[in-house]
């Protein structure tokens, strides 16, 4: 049972030691740091991480990540390291608020009789701007504003109803994992907070918290 999620972007800078002295993600990663101190505030049995990589990947707590290939050898999680950067950043968000019980780091939304809470990395479109990674579309904008949207008014059958081959288009690589998430909790009650929609690079970062019901 899903008990509540948060949404939080996943770039290596989201990590202090990875931003370095031009931290232009300071705001954001205080957002992302309050999301996870709500997300474990609901007590949750286990958190499951939720993000981008192999089709069915899935691994526990033991698992763990470095940012090396970054320029920083940051380590979160488990001894065994592997785990991909979207997942990687989940964990060291786990990592500074002290989340010492049960965690599943996946790509796909467990069954389970737990109660979970989602902790679900996702990025927008990679084409806001001119000096984006993807340069710019001005499709991007209205996309990333539709899902700030769903993600404001707990609107899971919205996420849901992503277009995937538009969200590839724009460079949305978090698409998929939010479709998953608006699956899995479709037909819930959702009280929804927005902390964050901006857009610096040129990508889109979102940082939301859901309590389900």
């Amino acid at each position: 049972m899903i008990i509540a999620a948060a949404v939080c972007p996943h770039p290596p800078a989201l990590v202090a030691e990875v931003a370095g002295a031009a931290d232009e993600l300071a705001d954001v990663r205080e957002q992302a740091l309050a999301a996870v101190e709500a997300l474990v505030g609901a007590s949750p049995d286990r958190v499951v991480v939720l993000g981008a990589g192999d089709p069915g990947y899935t691994a526990d707590e033991s698992a763990g990540g470095t940012l090396a290939g970054h320029g920083v050898d940051v380590r979160a999680g488990g001894a065994r390291l592997g785990l991909p950067l979207s997942l990687t950043v989940g964990a060291w968000l786990l990592d500074q608020v002290h989340w010492q019980d049960p965690r599943t780091y996946t790509t796909e939304v467990p069954d389970s009789h737990d109660r979970v809470a989602l902790l679900v990395m996702a990025d927008g479109s990679a084409r806001r701007s001119l000096a984006a990674p993807g340069h710019l579309d001005e499709r991007a904008e209205a996309f990333d504003a539709g899902i700030a949207r769903a993600l404001a008014e707990g609107d899971a059958a919205a996420l849901a109803d992503l277009d995937l081959d538009l969200a590839g288009e724009l460079l949305a690589s978090g698409a998929p994992t939010l479709v998953r998430l608006g699956e899995a909790t479709k037909g819930t009650d959702v009280a929804a907070r927005l902390r964050c929609d901006v857009a610096p690079f040129g990508v889109g970062y979102w940082v939301a918290d859901w309590t389900i019901s």
